[in-house]
């Protein structure tokens, strides 16, 4: 049950002092300054990086280029007004990511918040209180009940101390230490006292390692790549169109800012402006609706990455268990019952040592008032080396008998007479071993003052009631689970059962017994394996890297400062109720109440937030790819601006402003998880911009070339054409199906609806555009309306053909994982 280097015979105070160089008079002021230089400050190094530097990196990278490119044009040529409406929404998206991430909890700060202040050290032969950052190696420590250990420490001359590790290695319960042992920092001593010599301080600490791999723990941005995949093609199809018209319009002898201004309007095109903004703002609103269920986000893109998620990991104790004690089914002896049982156990029990072990038998008693009866009047600790505890009681009427609990067959060899039943008895203590359940054997004195053995308490700790309902929701949408815990292989494996889990449990001693060149070659058992037994917090972390390596999306959820590592490095890491604020830090979800039932619920919600979202990408290539290509035709062909500037960015505004109401639509929940797949969707998205370049080129044609309208007119009938089909266009990229198959959310229907009515107006009265006029306006909402329908038509024939290449190509990659997962469950 222990995380904890197993001990075999312990040193003496002297052969550690000798080790560690120093004394038990501890070290002189200038030694200690000496050894200060040489290890440095006990505390944790963080990286910071300043706000200025933080903000200057949201202008860095392709999609600011390009912005910044248009705003560069912008100022070249002299047009002001577009300038400033370009440059307001590079400030706007630089200061989203920024607030966003100044938001996200800083998880080394919360793992120093954990550690102690002071120390109580010998210096100069005299006992003072010193700073813990001051501490070396060699520097004697005394500790008591409460203490926050502030180093790892050595333990000299003590008797058995009591150690709540449980932040650090996840046991559940805490573990005992002697003279000898080796203690660790962030630890609270529970019970006892002692005196102790520093063995490391600072990163080199079991404490210190931990968060040096917080530190270093990177997660995958899967929605940034795919931005950055999605700007990349606009990038490269915009070079090429430009350098296209800088050669021949240059080569015609044309006015070098005229085809400057051709490259503006095409840059302009080309860039989706306000994609990460309404991005953005969709994963905000997503945030909003999974807060409703009790879970906080704290990193938005998380949502995206949950959305994801094909490998769940998650933390035993506290999280898949209730992390309390709870009474398993007795063992009797013949004649005893189990109250008779339980009350002799609790008579060997200490209530005040807040001892969970006491509490839980305590507390088993229907009639704890019975305790009144009796007067404890010697009691013996448990200790290791005799294995149990021992009360001397006074019953009401004045006899005096003795009670003990302790390892069942210490308690058994109490019993002078029990060659007759040690068989049964032993049978049943292997029994519950292999259960993984804490076995106590409880025996008391008779009137002769002969011990009885009385029976044994089994305990354990037992799974929530809404586990196993969880992780089999988990597998109906796709998802694995696996347990990871720092519970013996044992436990584990029981845990497993009672979950539904299946019985494959590795013990983590492979990792560390492991060389570190051969640790990938355990790839396939961490894959194929149910659950991890006698886990380290870097443990946790390699397991969830491993499992990124091969190719999983990985959410992993806990609650302990041992937690912290792996869960920044998940794609999804998730702290769940009752979390130390270090995992919370380190987390991108945070679950506000108890249980694992609301991440089915996240996951769900995540994955429609995905589809909006990946709809949202869809119509914006298709849409730039209509402007873009149908602009350098018209200037290829004609010579003239098919729009004006001011046209273009006000379809960016006022069409990708009613966008972010499509947090709110109608989606169905996949049963599938959901990854971006760029070139799946910039095949599909620029097949349907084609269609529409053409749709745009023949109204172009016929009312500038045909019909003769004057050109300034023309522009603005095509200018409220992009802007209604524009819109129509979300209506067909909102579904896979036909455009009627799922209804619209009322919000996007009302946001939309007042876009095309604003472009409408402005359109027919000439508001910053010359007027059409009301017949002009009827017809181009017709000719959108029926290329609205051919469309719709087109991405259904497309998703057939596309989803049937994406099943020779993508299908023998998944079949082997989803096969194992069908085999395993």
């Amino acid at each position: 049950m222990t995380n904890s280097p197993a001990q075999t015979k312990s040193p003496s105070p002297e052969e550690i002092l000798s080790k560690l160089n120093t004394s038990s008079q501890g070290l002189s002021t200038a030694e200690a300054q000496n050894r200060l230089s040489q290890y440095g400050y006990n505390e944790l190094a963080e990286k910071k990086v300043s706000n200025l530097e933080l903000l200057l990196s949201y202008f860095w990278g392709p999609m600011p280029w390009m912005i910044e490119a248009a705003i560069v044009l912008c100022a070249l040529v002299g047009d002001w007004v577009d300038f400033f409406i370009i440059f307001a929404l590079l400030i706007g998206n630089a200061m989203i990511g920024f607030v966003e991430e100044k938001s996200a909890g800083d998880a080394v700060s919360a793992l120093k918040a954990q550690l102690a202040l002071n120390a109580n050290a010998k210096r100069d032969n005299r006992w003072q209180t010193i700073p813990a950052r001051e501490l070396v190696p060699g520097d004697i420590v005394r500790i008591k009940i409460g203490d926050v250990l502030p180093a790892d420490l050595e333990l000299l001359n003590c008797d058995k101390v009591s150690i709540d590790q449980a932040a650090l290695t996840g046991e559940s319960l805490p573990v005992t230490r002697s003279a000898g042992e080796e203690v660790y920092s962030g630890s609270i001593l529970k019970r006892g006292q002692a005196e102790a010599v520093v063995s490391a301080t600072g990163v080199n600490t079991f404490f210190g390692k931990t968060a040096k791999l917080v530190a270093e723990a990177e997660n995958t941005d899967h929605l940034q790549e795919a931005v950055l995949k999605l700007s990349d093609y606009l990038i490269i199809v915009n070079l090429f169109l430009v350098a296209a018209i800088l050669v021949v319009r240059v080569h015609e002898g044309d006015n070098f800012i005229r085809v400057l201004k051709f490259c503006l309007v095409l840059t302009v095109a080309s860039i989706p402006l306000a994609t990460p903004t309404v991005l953005a703002v969709t994963m905000a609103i997503g945030s909003q609706l999974l807060a409703a269920k009790n879970a906080l986000v704290t990193r938005l893109s998380a949502i995206d990455e949950l959305a994801g998620v094909d490998m769940l990991c998650s933390d035993k104790t506290g999280t898949l268990t209730l992390n309390q004690l709870s009474l398993g089914d007795p063992y009797l002896s013949e004649g005893v019952d189990n109250q008779q049982l339980l009350l002799a156990g609790a008579l060997a029990s200490s209530r005040e040592d807040n001892d969970p072990i006491d509490l839980t038998i305590i507390n088993g008693l229907a009639n704890q008032d019975i305790l009144h009866d009796f007067t404890v009047g010697h009691f013996i600790p448990f200790d290791p080396v005799s294995k149990r505890t021992e009360a001397e009681v006074t019953d009401g009427e004045g006899r005096t008998f003795k009670t003990s609990k302790g390892a069942p067959q210490v308690i058994l060899d109490l019993d002078a007479r029990n060659q007759a039943f040690a068989g049964v008895v032993n049978q049943e203590i292997l029994a519950l071993a292999k259960r993984g359940y804490r076995a106590l054997g409880v025996a008391r004195t008779d009137d002769q003052g002969e011990w009885q053995f009385l029976g044994i308490i089994s305990l354990f700790d037992p799974p929530r009631p809404d586990s196993q309902i969880t992780i089999e929701n988990a597998k109906r949408l796709g998802i694995p689970l696996k347990m990871i815990t720092g519970d013996q292989v044992a436990i584990a494996k029981e845990t497993c059962h009672q979950l539904g889990l299946g019985q494959n449990v590795l013990n983590a001693e492979l990792f560390r017994q492991t060389p570190a060149s051969q640790l990938s070659q355990l790839g396939a058992q961490i894959e194929e394996a149910d659950g991890f037994a006698q886990v380290f917090p870097e443990d946790k972390f390699h397991i969830v890297e491993t499992l990124q390596k091969r190719g999983f999306i990985v959410a992993m959820t806990g609650d302990g400062v041992n937690d912290a590592p792996a869960l920044k490095q998940a794609s999804a890491g998730i702290a769940v109720s009752g979390a130390t604020d270090a995992a919370r830090a380190a987390a991108d979800i945070v679950l506000l109440t108890p249980g694992l039932s609301v991440i089915i619920d996240a996951i769900e919600l995540s994955r429609q937030i995905f589809l909006r979202m990946n709809s949202y990408c869809i119509y914006r290539v298709v849409e730039t790819v209509r402007i873009l290509i149908f602009i350098t035709m018209a200037i290829f062909v004609y010579g003239t601006y098919p729009v004006t500037v001011i046209m273009l960015v006000l379809l960016a505004l006022i069409n990708d402003g009613s966008m972010v109401t499509i947090a709110y639509d109608n989606t169905k929940i996949p049963k599938t998880p959901q990854r971006w797949n760029m070139p799946y969707i910039i095949s599909l998205a620029t097949a349907i911009g084609l269609v529409g370049v053409v749709e745009t080129f023949l109204l172009y044609y016929y009312t500038e070339k045909y019909l003769g309208l004057p050109h300034e007119m023309v522009q603005t009938l095509i200018y409220l054409h992009l802007a209604v089909g524009g819109m129509m266009t979300i209506y067909v990229t909102r579904v896979r199906g036909p455009f009627w198959s799922i209804p619209p959310a009322p919000k996007m229907l009302m946001a939309t609806g007042l876009s095309v009515a604003i472009s409408t107006l402005m359109a027919c009265f000439g508001i910053l555009m010359t007027p059409i006029g009301l017949m002009w306006t009827l017809a181009s909402w017709g000719y959108a309306f029926l290329w609205f329908l051919i469309f719709d038509w087109v991405k259904l024939w497309l998703y057939r053909l596309l989803d049937s290449k994406q099943v020779v190509i993508l299908g023998s990659r998944y079949l082997k994982r989803w096969q194992g997962l069908k085999n395993r469950s």
